[in-house]
C-alpha cells in the first residue's frame, strides 16, 4: 500500500540524538553484540512479491495446529463450548499480538531475538526464550510428520491395512463395523482403525514408565522428515518462498474433499451438532480456557519468534496492519473448517458402532490419525486419497513404544500452557508499559500511513496481560495431574520433567535481565533507565535511515516511572 501524505512527511530525516552517554553506549554493546566499528549490516534478503510473503507466513501459522489440535481440543473439551474462551483469546489477545509480533520484525527488519534486544533490551530474553521454545517444538511436533510418513507409505498397499482385520497385529475382538449389523459384534469390539494406530503405529505401552523398545520403521520416518525440512530451507528466504505455493495451498483442496465426503455419510448431521452445541458446565474447568489460550497462541505462532523473522523480509512501508486481519480470518477459518469435516466423520463413526460421540475416540492428538483414514477407506480409489490426504498433513507441518506419553507432556508443557501464557505477558508489558503503546502505534504509521485503532494500545496495554494473567492464575489454583491417553494419569516425576521443559524457556528471561544489569555502567536506577530505552544505533536503525525511511526511536523520553517502582 502507498504512503499517504502524512507518512511522507519527514521521511528524508532521521531523529538525531546527540547527548547520549557512554552507558548507553556500553548497553547498546552489550545489548546488540555489536560495536560502532564492527556495526556492518548484513543483506537480509526480501520476499520477491507480497504472495510469497503471505503464503509463507500461512504456511506458518495454517498447519497441523488448525487439521489435528484444534478439532481435538473441542472434541477434549465438551465440543462447541470451546469456542467461547477460544473467539475471546482471539479478539483479546491473538490479534494484537499477532499485530505487534509482525510489526516489530517489519520496524526492525531483524529476526525474534535481535529484535527484542533492539527495540527494549531490558526484555531481550523474550527472542531467547522464544528459540528454545522452537527447540522444543521441534523435537515433539516433528514426530507428527513421522507418522503422517508412516501411513503415507502403508497407502501404497493393495488393501489398505487400517481397512480390515486380517493382519498381525489385531485382536480377535477387532471387527470392521457395518452400521446396520452390530448386534453380533462382542462388547468390546475395537476398530481395524483404532488396532492400526495404536497397536501397529504406536504400540502404545500401559504406562509412561514404559518406554519400551526403538519402533525402526518409525526411527527411519523421522529422519526423513528432517531431511525434507532441511532441503525445504536450507537456501533461506528464497527456496522457502518457492516452496510455500505447494505446500500453502494443496491441503485446502484436501480438507474440501474430507468436508464433502464427511457431509455425505449418515450420522454425520449428529458429528457437527456435538462440534457446535457448547456444553456450558465445561467453562467452569479452568483446562478449558488454557486449551483455548495456547491454542491460539500455538496456531497463530505467537511468542515463537517466527512471526517476527517472516515480517523482518518484508519491504518497510508493508500495510502489516491489513495482513494481520487477512492472515488471522483465514486461520481460524481453516480451524473451523477442519473441526467440520473432522466431526461429521466422527459422528459417521459414532452411528456405525452405536455409541455417543464423546466415546468414540479417546481424545488424544492422534484423533485426526483415527479419522482421516477411516474416511479414506470409504471412498473410490482409497489408495489415491490416503497418499493425498497424508501428504496434506506432512505439508502443513513442513520412535518409541511409550513416545505417545512423552509427546503429550511436551505438548502439555514445552510449548504451549504456562509457558506461552507468561511470554505472553512479558510481550505485552514490554511494549505496552515500558517501550509505550503511543510510540509503537507511532512506528506501525511511519510505515502503513494510519494509525491502527486505539483497541490495540488498550490490549497491549491492559487486555492482553489481564486476560493471560488470569487464565494463568486460574490453572495454578485448579491445578490437576495431567491426563494422557487410555486412562494413564502423569506420575509426579512426569510432571516436574514437564515444568523443567517449561522453566527452560521462561527462566531464560530473569536470566537474560540480571545479564544485562550487571554487564551495564551506573546506579541501579541508571541502569534500567538505560536498558528501557530502545538501543540508539542498531542495525536496523542504519539501514531504515540509509534508505531515507522515518524511524520514530524516541531516546529523550523517560521511561516510565511505573517500571522502575515495579522493578
Amino acid at each position: 500500500m502507498p504512503l499517504t501524505k502524512s507518512a511522507m512527511v519527514g521521511q528524508a530525516r532521521v531523529h538525531q540524538e546527540t547527548n547520549a552517554d557512554k552507558n548507553s553506549t556500553l548497553a547498546e554493546e552489550v545489548v546488540d553484540g555489536t560495536t560502532e566499528e564492527e556495526g556492518k549490516i548484513q543483506d537480509r534478503g526480501q520476499w520477491a512479491s507480497k504472495a510469497e510473503f503471505l503464503l509463507a507466513v500461512a504456511g506458518q501459522i495454517i498447519g497441523l495446529g488448525n487439521v489435528w489440535r484444534f478439532p481435538y481440543l473441542c472434541y477434549k473439551n465438551g465440543g462447541g463450548v470451546f469456542f467461547v474462551p477460544y473467539l475471546l483469546f482471539l479478539v483479546l489477545c491473538g490479534i494484537p499480538l499477532f499485530l505487534l509480533e509482525m510489526a516489530l520484525g517489519q520496524y526492525t527488519s531483524l529476526g525474534g531475538v535481535s529484535a527484542w534486544r533492539s527495540i527494549c533490551p531490558l526484555f531481550g530474553g523474550l527472542g531467547y526464550a522464544s528459540q528454545v521454545m522452537i527447540l522444543h517444538g521441534c523435537v515433539y511436533y516433528i514426530i507428527i510428520l513421522a507418522w503422517a510418513l508412516f501411513y503415507l507409505g502403508c497407502s501404497f498397499q493393495s488393501k489398505l491395512p487400517w481397512a480390515h482385520c486380517n493382519n498381525t497385529w489385531n485382536t480377535e475382538t477387532c471387527a470392521v463395523f457395518e452400521g446396520e449389523n452390530i448386534s453380533g459384534l462382542p462388547l468390546n469390539a475395537t476398530s481395524p482403525v483404532m488396532e492400526f494406530w495404536e497397536r501397529e503405529v504406536l504400540n502404545v505401552s500401559d504406562g509412561v514408565g514404559e518406554l519400551g523398545s526403538v519402533h525402526w520403521r518409525l526411527a527411519l520416518c523421522l529422519l526423513a522428515v528432517w531431511v525434507v525440512c532441511y532441503f525445504c530451507v536450507w537456501k533461506g528466504v528464497k527456496s522457502t518462498g518457492k516452496v510455500v505455493y505447494v505446500t500453502a495451498t494443496f491441503p485446502y483442496a484436501m480438507l474440501l474433499v474430507l468436508l464433502v465426503r464427511g457431509a455425505t455419510l449418515p450420522g454425520a448431521v449428529e458429528g457437527i451438532i456435538y462440534y457446535l452445541k457448547p456444553n456450558h458446565t465445561r467453562l467452569s474447568d479452568p483446562q478449558v480456557w488454557m486449551d483455548a489460550g495456547t491454542q491460539i497462541f500455538f496456531s497463530y505462532g505467537i511468542c515463537l519468534g517466527s512471526l517476527t523473522a517472516l515480517g523482518s523480509y518484508n519491504k518497510f512501508n508493508n500495510d502489516c496492519y491489513r495482513d494481520t486481519f487477512l492472515l488471522c480470518l483465514l486461520n481460524s477459518g481453516t480451524s473451523f473448517l477442519a473441526g467440520f469435516a473432522i466431526f461429521a466423520v466422527l459422528g459417521f463413526m459414532a452411528q456405525e458402532q452405536n455409541v455417543h460421540i464423546s466415546e468414540i475416540a479417546q481424545s488424544g492428538p492422534g484423533l485426526a490419525f483415527i479419522v482421516i483414514p477411516r474416511a479414506v477407506s470409504m471412498m473410490p480409489l482409497p489408495q489415491l486419497w490416503a497418499v493425498s490426504f497424508f501428504l496434506m498433513i506432512i505439508m502443513l507441518g513442513l520412535d518409541t513404544q511409550g513416545g505417545l506419553y512423552v509427546f503429550q507432556i511436551y505438548d502439555h508443557f514445552s510449548c504451549s500452557g504456562a509457558s506461552l501464557l507468561l511470554l505472553s505477558i512479558f510481550q505485552s508489558v514490554a511494549i505496552g508499559w515500558v517501550y509505550g503503546p503511543d510510540r509503537f502505534s507511532n512506528n506501525i504509521k511511519s510505515m502503513i500511513g494510519y494509525l491502527p485503532p486505539s483497541t490495540f494500545k488498550l490490549c497491549w496495554r491492559y487486555l492482553t496481560p489481564a486476560v493471560c494473567t488470569g487464565t494463568f492464575v486460574f490453572s495454578l489454583v485448579s491445578w490437576s495431574p495431567l491426563k494422557l491417553g487410555k486412562g494413564v494419569v502423569a506420575p509426579v516425576w512426569a510432571t516436574a520433567l514437564g515444568w523443567l521443559l517449561a522453566l527452560s524457556s521462561v527462566s531464560l528471561l530473569p536470566l537474560w535481565t540480571i545479564y544485562a544489569l550487571m554487564n551495564t555502567h551506573g546506579t541501579l536506577s541508571q541502569r534500567l533507565r538505560i536498558l528501557c530505552h530502545p538501543v540508539e544505533r542498531s542495525p536496523a536503525a542504519r539501514k531504515n535511515s540509509s534508505n531515507g525511511m522515518q524511524l520514530t526511536f524516541d531516546f529523550t523520553t523517560t521511561p516510565r516511572e511505573a517500571v522502575l517502582n515495579v522493578l
